[in-house]
């Protein structure tokens, strides 16, 4: 049973499946290396191809399935674990109580950050053209 069940809902998803496409996506590098070892990519008893996907089962993608499958349980075991959701309910609480800006604040904060990256990308790249010349005519003599 889960550990307070309705409270911190969007924390604990949010965290899972971030997780989670982790998880999916180290079984699938797990199968794409277990492919390359010989005996382990042979077809499992003459099945075709998996329909939709497209993979032909074989022992590597059993283990690859498997591993998956039990990283994803012992995650959620994880998750449901007091200390862990008492974190996540706290952290979604605090979440809730920060004024966050409008949506024309952000955007004027955007254009005020990517114009001083501007400014600062001209300013550094016109200091180093200068010093480079100011370099070279010291070091080669008048170049």
């Amino acid at each position: 049973m889960a550990y307070k069940k309705d409270q911190g809902r969007m924390a604990r998803m949010t965290v899972f499946w971030s997780v989670a496409i982790l998880v999916s996506y180290g079984g699938a590098s797990l199968h794409t290396t277990l492919q390359g070892m010989g005996s382990l990519a042979d077809s499992l008893g003459g099945l075709g191809r998996i329909p939709i996907i497209g993979v032909v089962p074989n022992l590597a993608l059993v283990i690859s399935c498997v591993v998956a499958l039990l990283g994803l349980w012992l995650l959620y075991r994880w998750e449901q674990k007091p200390k862990n959701a008492d974190l996540l309910i706290e952290t979604e609480q605090e979440l809730r109580k920060v004024t966050w800006p409008t949506i024309d604040e952000a955007v004027d904060s955007s254009l005020v950050v990517a114009a001083t990256v501007v400014f600062l990308m001209t300013f550094m790249a016109g200091a180093d053209w200068f010093l480079g010349r100011l370099a070279r005519r010291i070091l080669l003599g008048g170049l």
